[in-house]
């Protein structure tokens, strides 16, 4: 591919990055602009323009899946040699290497993970903390490292920052500088010491910085709005007054300012180099032009206003944004789950769709609703994708049968053959379970061999597993097929085809405790990193309270002013077409019994208020009740995911004689009509059913 031929296809602005080769080139990219196409063409022109050689060009990118994803663009361009790490992968290749030269003695053991030590620093302060109380405290650790904040000077930085932190900031101190010492006295290094140290090393030595700046003269900075003061510090340590080094970035999607993030340093770029390339990318190609209305609307009122890139759409037209409003939780998961059950039966995958959120905690009424209807799903943020014990296996058994295969053997062919003598099969088990949980994770394997033989179809097994090699050591997982759970942070970088937005309430979003200016700012962006991760399909919902029969007291987000239709400080009804389930729209259904508006799910379950009389078999009622927890035990999961009490209770108090009646019990949709009906009106008719 000759160098012209690398710019084909970007537009005027991406070309105009990828053609600035040299010299400090800040590109602000806004969301679904093609910013990793822009910049991995630009590094393919510079290297093979001749203007930078690869081995002298290194990459620095926030994550490992996107230095991953890097690479392998790089690679379809033909461009190899170029190293593409995050900034801690990096830091630490270097440190081994010269450590032996600059502090001697045995390397440092990296702690992955905070809790033991801390809680021995914890212990060493005669103080007690839970699990929870040592996640905040690792977190404020990581926080005054990362901001280059020593233990004696914490309270007063922190008070300075406005941060909240979860004892008395004096005690932090206290415990912080325990933490530095069990480090100290046990050989331990954490991430932020590898930057820490690699700074170190460069600014004390001579010859390592000499050495260092010979090998790597050409920078390119990814999610430069992410960069905290330490990382900076890291990267002038680098560069050591050079300037060829191009950054990439959007202030708008600046959302760790907690960890010490700060957007000064992509906005300020330009001042700090005079005369430096600037280049804005708008164009939005991966959002349809009602998405990116949206967004552009979610941060009109932001500040400062000129930080922001108005985004221009690309797409062709799609659906309209929706707004929805739920009476509590419960309903708002309930609906969400059967809305992702009719998308994937219209055709969209499951791996096409994700449920997001603020916080953590909201996952939990999302797993057990979409569990209840059936639908695949895969929490982000869980365990790793190649640490789980299924994906271990099957990479052991591809490794010896790559070892011992026939060459030229094709590459699906040979990888199912071997999966399938670990016992996977083409087609997925009933049910949501474990069970469906482990075939997904396996199953991506596969789609990954078929992208592979896509891409080079002479690609075997020993270069699949090369593949799946690199991509463990940079934790690059596949995707797996399943509706997506993931907070508003973890779905950073990513994107769908349809997204849910759930939970959109003042105290959720923005969180309760974003109490100055900047942090109900950093909030909107939240938000709007949340609507730019959608191609064509966005729902925006909230509940107005948290639980069935809950006091109805809550307000939407104040960031949805004047973006719902029923305008600023109104509650928005559902969006015409079919009403959603829970929804306000037309009013609640009323109790058959007694005709009063029926409020809390439960009860609109049932048909009834609670408190009105009905005529229960109770016969009938056990039966179901055995019923029920045998399916569920022959499903390993819990009996709730097959009915719920409510619903049991309707069914014997309705006593449906034909599917059409059992279908007009609340919480008896079609799948679960499909798989159950049939055993459910053998029960109702007191005669015996199979086994599930």
């Amino acid at each position: 591919m000759s160098p012209d031929a690398v710019l084909d296809g970007l537009d005027p602005e991406q070309r105009a990055a990828a053609a600035a080769v040299t010299g400090p080139v800040c590109i602000l990219a806004g969301a679904g602009t093609g910013k990793t196409r822009a910049i991995t063409h630009r590094i393919a022109y510079a290297v093979r323009s001749g203007a930078v050689p690869s081995s002298q060009l290194l990459a620095v990118t926030f994550t490992a899946r996107a230095a991953g994803e890097m690479r392998g663009r790089l690679r379809g361009l033909g461009v190899g040699g170029v190293q593409a790490r995050t900034f801690h992968a990096a830091a630490l290749r270097q440190l081994g290497y010269f450590w032996p030269r600059a502090v001697g003695g045995p390397f440092p053991a990296l702690v992955e993970t905070k809790f033991r030590p801390l809680g021995e620093a914890v212990s060493r302060c005669r103080l007690a903390a839970g699990r929870t109380e040592l996640r905040d405290l690792a977190s404020e650790v990581e926080w005054a490292k990362a901001t280059q904040v020593g233990p004696e000077d914490y309270p007063a930085a922190a008070a300075r920052a406005g941060r909240v932190p979860p004892r008395d900031p004096a005690e932090v101190a206290r415990v912080y500088a325990a933490y530095e010492m069990v480090k100290r006295d046990r050989g331990l290094v954490d991430f932020e010491d590898l930057l820490l140290l690699m700074a170190a090393v460069i600014e004390e030595h001579a010859d390592v910085a000499a050495e260092l700046r010979s090998r790597y003269r050409h920078f390119v900075v990814d999610e430069y709005q992410d960069v905290n003061p330490l990382q900076q510090r890291l990267l002038d340590a680098w560069l050591g007054g050079r300037d060829d080094v191009c950054v990439v970035g959007d202030a708008s999607q600046t959302i760790y300012s907690f960890t010490g993030a700060s957007a000064g340093y992509l906005l300020g770029f330009p001042r700090r180099h005079p005369g430096a390339t600037v280049v804005r990318l708008v164009r939005d190609y991966r959002s349809s032009p009602q998405v990116v209305t949206l967004a552009n609307a979610v941060l009109a009122q932001a500040r400062p206003a000129a930080a922001r890139l108005e985004l221009v759409a690309q797409r062709p037209a799609g659906p309209a944004p929706e707004f929805r409003e739920y009476d509590d939780e419960v309903a708002e998961a309930t609906e969400i789950a059967g809305r992702c059950t009719e998308l994937v039966a219209a055709g969209i995958p499951a791996r096409e769709i994700a449920v997001l959120y603020r916080v953590n905690a909201q996952s939990q009424t999302y797993e057990a609703a979409l569990t209840a209807a059936g639908v695949p799903y895969l929490l982000r943020g869980g365990e790793r994708f190649f640490d789980r014990p299924e994906i271990r296996k099957a990479v052991l058994l591809l490794r010896g049968a790559a070892r011992s295969g026939e060459p030229g053997e094709s590459l699906r062919p040979a990888v199912t053959a071997v999966l399938a003598g670990a016992g996977w099969s083409p087609q997925p088990p009933a049910g949501s379970g474990a069970a469906r949980e482990q075939w997904e994770s396996v199953a991506a394997l596969v789609r990954l061999a078929d992208e592979l033989a896509a891409a080079d179809p002479a690609a075997g097994l020993p270069a699949f597993c090369a593949e799946l090699e690199e991509r463990a050591a940079a934790q690059h997982a596949p995707v797996v097929d399943g509706v997506t759970l993931a907070s508003l942070h973890a779905a950073k970088g990513l994107e769908w085809e349809a997204v849910f937005l759930v939970g959109l309430v003042d105290g959720t979003v923005p969180i309760v405790h974003a109490s100055t200016p900047e942090q109900v700012e950093e909030e909107r962006r939240l938000l709007y990193v949340g609507v730019t991760r959608a191609r064509s399909r966005v729902s925006l919902s909230w509940a107005l309270a948290r639980a069935p029969g809950g006091r109805r007291s809550r307000r939407p987000s104040r960031f949805l002013d004047g973006l719902r239709p029923a305008g600023p400080g109104q509650a928005a009804a559902a969006p015409a077409g079919r009403p959603a389930r829970g929804a306000r729209r037309g009013g609640p259904p009323r109790c058959r019994v007694c005709g009063r508006p029926l409020a809390a799910a439960v009860e609109r379950k049932l048909g009834r208020c609670e408190s009105c009389p009905a005529q229960l078999d109770e016969a009938l009622f056990a039966r179901l009740r055995d019923w029920r927890l045998e399916q569920a035990r022959g499903q390993s999961q819990p009996a709730f995911c097959v009915f719920t009490d409510a619903t049991l209770t309707a069914i014997a108090e309705a006593r449906p004689a034909s599917a059409g009646a059992l279908a007009e019990i609340p919480g008896i949709g079609q799948r679960k009509l499909d798989r159950y009906g049939s055993d459910v009106l053998a029960l109702v008719a007191g005669q015996p059913v199979g086994r599930g």
